[in-house]
């Protein structure tokens, strides 16, 4: 592993001030930017320096409301928009994010701390739902039939579900946005956004930029709050939300659902992972090695398919050990803005304490550190990436989400045990297979309990395709063809002729 220094130029610095300083940072309420409620704010730190990028609106209970009453004004109207014009602000919304990824992308690193790759692949990733769902717009159909018995027609139609609540995590703070917003638009429902408060900028920037795009005041809200629970409770329990999306760790998972119990709301959950990394002894090892990078390095290892343990074959277990943790320690660690960093910091100093603890519970046990396994530099919130070998089956991180650039690497024997290690946890969001056998590889994608399997790739993140896991993390999908149907309401209608 090596480091970057972590300064900026005059000219770098004061493009990094002129990029933050054109995002707005008040509330977006029925078109408006307005502060909030009893005028408090909230810091927006850059992790790589601890310090303060700009300040935001910190939202009320009552801001909240009323961003909820914004959303249910406008559903009726917007609602009965042609499908056509809602793809059309879908496809420039897709247009001007695709044309701004530099500034986007800077913002995003910003205040999130990811490299400016990174960002801009989570840019394009995020465009691509608008550009995905501008086209599914105009596909939202029924069906006409005849009842058994001859006596009725059967008419059956889809209507958008209502005002929608989402809530978005900071760890792709412009992606898990447009894969909530992109569909709900594309459906005809209003929303109302609550960002992650570690990340408010970019979703605020977002919000403009579909504004410019012609999206009607009121469709879109966003409500930037530290008192989350405060604001988001009453929005939960009022009558007049038909729909949540959430997206965050289990625990809050949990709390969500019961709150929205009340009114029986349509909920959809992707929630926390623990993903299995299996790597068989017929395996092409470049490939696993390149899609353990993939699957573990992507945005830091903050990542809910974030690859959490490798169960290796014993046959391979030393090869691909040994290969992975070359890799790991070659990544450079520094600043995400400067040339060359691959891995940047973790968002704050809490994830990080959590990782430090997550690795040292599994020292503690036996296992061995062969990379990494500490802090970096002076400020920022660094973690050496990290290889962990001979972990035992105690250690915590083997049954945690780490979030964080840590690989514990187990070793397997038989393909029935390789499956059993991992179905081994609660959750169920996604597993990584690699294998060139083509009956082993179908029989372990039926058996793992995941909703989403990467077979020999190491990225399965795709608008097209449907997002969302079994167990406990969560239900619903988000992305391809069935994403658009989380925010349609089925309604039948029979007539006799």
């Amino acid at each position: 592993m090596s480091t970057t220094t972590t300064g900026a130029s005059s000219d770098a610095a004061q493009r990094e001030r002129d990029v933050v300083g054109a995002v707005a940072t008040g509330l977006l309420v029925g078109g408006e930017r307005v502060e909030g409620g009893d005028g408090r704010t909230i810091d927006v730190v850059d992790p790589s320096t601890e310090e303060v990028l700009a300040s935001v609106a910190d939202a009320t209970p009552e801001d909240g409301q009323r961003a909820l009453a914004a959303a249910a004004a406008a559903q009726g109207e917007w609602g009965r928009t042609p499908p056509r014009e809602r793809g059309e602000v879908l496809r420039r919304a897709w247009e001007l994010v695709t044309a701004r990824v530099d500034d986007l992308a800077l913002l995003m690193t910003l205040e999130m701390g990811k490299s400016l790759a990174e960002s801009r692949a989570e840019i394009a990733y995020a465009a691509e739902f608008f550009r995905w769902f501008s086209e599914e717009a105009v596909r939202v159909d029924g069906r006409w039939s005849t009842s058994p018995d001859g006596a009725t027609r059967l008419l059956t139609m889809r209507q958008p579900v209502g005002p929608c609540l989402f809530i978005t995590p900071w760890n792709f703070p412009m992606a898990m946005g447009t894969r909530k917003i992109a569909p709900a638009v594309a459906a005809g429902c209003t929303m109302v956004v609550k960002p992650a408060s570690q990340t408010p900028l970019t979703m605020s920037a977002l919000a403009d930029v579909l504004a410019e795009a012609g999206l009607p005041a009121g469709v879109l809200n966003v409500v930037t709050t530290s008192r989350t629970g405060e604001v988001v409770e009453p929005i939960v329990r009022d009558g007049r939300l038909r729909k949540l999306s959430f997206t965050g760790s289990t625990p809050v998972g949990r709390t969500l659902v019961e709150q929205s119990a009340q009114q029986l709301l349509r909920t959809s959950m992707e929630l926390g992972g623990n993903a299995p990394f299996l790597v068989f002894d017929d395996a092409d090892i470049d490939a696993a090695v390149d899609g353990a990078m993939l699957a573990k390095m992507r945005n830091v290892g903050e990542a809910c398919t974030s690859a959490n343990r490798f169960h290796v074959q014993r046959g391979v277990l030393e090869e691909f050990t040994r290969r992975l943790t070359e890799r790991m320690a070659a990544l450079v660690v520094g600043r995400g803005t400067e040339d060359g960093v691959d891995v940047g910091p973790l968002i704050d100093e809490r994830q990080r304490g959590k990782v430090e603890e997550l690795v040292g519970d599994a020292v503690d046990g036996g296992a061995r550190v062969l990379t990494g396994g500490e802090r970096t530099g002076g400020r920022g919130y660094f973690y050496a990436p990290t290889v962990l070998a001979d972990v035992p089956a105690s250690a915590r991180l083997l049954r945690e989400e780490v979030f964080g650039p840590v690989a514990p690497v187990v070793a397997f024997d038989t393909e029935e045990e390789g499956v059993a290690q991992a179905n081994d946890t609660e959750y169920g969001l996604v597993s990584y297979v690699y294998t060139r056998d083509v009956g082993r590889a179908l029989r372990v994608c039926e058996q793992v309990e995941t909703g989403m399997v990467g077979l020999n790739q190491g990225v399965v993140s795709n608008p097209a395709a449907p997002f969302g896991g079994v167990k406990q993390s969560g239900f619903g999908r988000e992305g391809g063809r069935e994403g658009i149907d989380e925010y349609l309401e089925t309604k039948y209608v029979g007539m006799t002729i």
